[in-house]
């Protein structure tokens, strides 16, 4: 979900005043129970499956065996990645692009948790395009987008290895990318296979995906859990408890989809009033290999997405510094996440 709450670079430098404004919570406060610890966690966007682990967690009680109480902050218009590196939540939700624009841009921002092993995004066409059978055919055609600068050299990186030209028409739509999609007023968008691919199935307006890394494209964290150093350094014991009960969040995600959904639904009944789509995309999360590695490793995040994927953000000049300049040097990919916190290091 986290490609529909962040479009274009994060704004590294929001006013003390916009943050004042947006702040909810306070970083590691002792909750009301004078023997748990408070962890705030803010979410890149309404709730949905990309947060079932921590909700299960949640629910389960693993927080409340770690000696920790959950706070939620809900989506807002400041990005998760400005709340944690400015002190106004203990962890955020991001995606690997979010965090690697922040942490370049300046901001105290590091990758501690992948909930999904593989990425989700996918280029989506509608079902029934015959005239469009794989990528190199997307050429000339229209492109629903959401307005963030990775976008256009995905799309003509994935076309052109397909033997086309890369050349295809751009409309930012946000949200309303889908819908263009389906009324056929554009041709091709980049949906979550897992939400919307899945909703989109449901509705009777099924969608026909090319996997951008069966096309030599590097694999990317769609959805990252991030902390700041700071917070990291100086809450090290309570960071480690939090992740793992949250990795036990996400296991259990894995291994009892229907369960954990369904206790993803109950603490979010006011906002997810499909039940049934939400463990449709947590079975779809849970069969296909999402949440967990061919080890049955949770959480762990692989140097070579950050090489990868991170050297493309580099080459194509996407990446600027706290001056708004391109960085002149790719930056040392291992400082942009740690999977130091995770339960034995993993």
């Amino acid at each position: 979900m986290t490609r529909l709450s962040r479009r274009g670079v994060l704004a590294a430098a929001l006013s003390a005043t916009v943050l004042a404004a947006s702040a909810c919570g306070s970083s590691s406060a002792e909750a009301g129970n004078a023997d748990l610890t408070e962890v705030s966690v803010a979410l890149s966007w309404t709730p949905n499956t990309d947060y079932t682990g921590v909700f299960a967690a949640d629910e389960l009680g693993y927080y409340e065996e770690a000696g920790i109480k959950l706070k939620v902050i809900p989506y807002s218009s400041t990005s998760p990645e400005t709340l944690v590196a400015h002190d106004q939540a203990d962890f955020g939700f991001s995606y690997q692009a979010g965090v690697t624009y922040a942490r370049a841009a300046g901001q105290d921002v590091v990758a501690v948790y992948a909930p999904n092993q593989k990425g989700t995004y996918a280029i989506s066409v509608s079902a029934d395009r015959d005239d469009i059978q794989s990528p190199k055919d997307l050429d000339g055609k229209t492109y629903a987008g959401f307005g963030s600068p990775d976008e256009k050299p995905l799309l003509e990186y994935v076309i052109k290895q397909d033997g086309g030209k890369g050349e295809f028409k751009s409309i930012a739509l946000d949200t309303s990318a889908y819908e263009a999609v389906y009324s056929k007023k554009a041709d091709f968008t980049i949906p979550v296979v897992t939400w919307q691919g899945v909703e989109a199935e449901r509705s009777g307006k099924p969608l026909k995906n090319f996997a951008p890394t069966d096309f030599g494209f590097p694999d990317q964290y769609s959805v990252l859990l991030a902390a700041s150093q700071k917070y990291l350094d100086g809450n090290t014991e309570v960071a480690k408890k939090f992740l793992a009960a949250t990795a036990k969040g996400y296991s259990y995600s894995a291994d009892e989809p229907e369960k954990a959904a369904d206790l993803l639904v109950k603490a979010n009944s006011s906002q997810l009033g499909d039940a049934e789509l939400v463990r449709a995309s947590q079975k779809v999360l849970a069969d296909e290999g999402y949440l967990n590695t061919e080890a049955g490793k949770v959480g762990a995040q692989d140097p070579q997405f950050w090489t990868g994927y991170g050297s493309f953000l580099y080459e194509n000049g996407l990446l600027t510094d706290t001056d708004g300049k391109a960085l002149s040097a790719e930056p040392d990919w291992s400082t942009y996440y740690s999977n130091d916190y995770l339960p034995g290091g993993n």
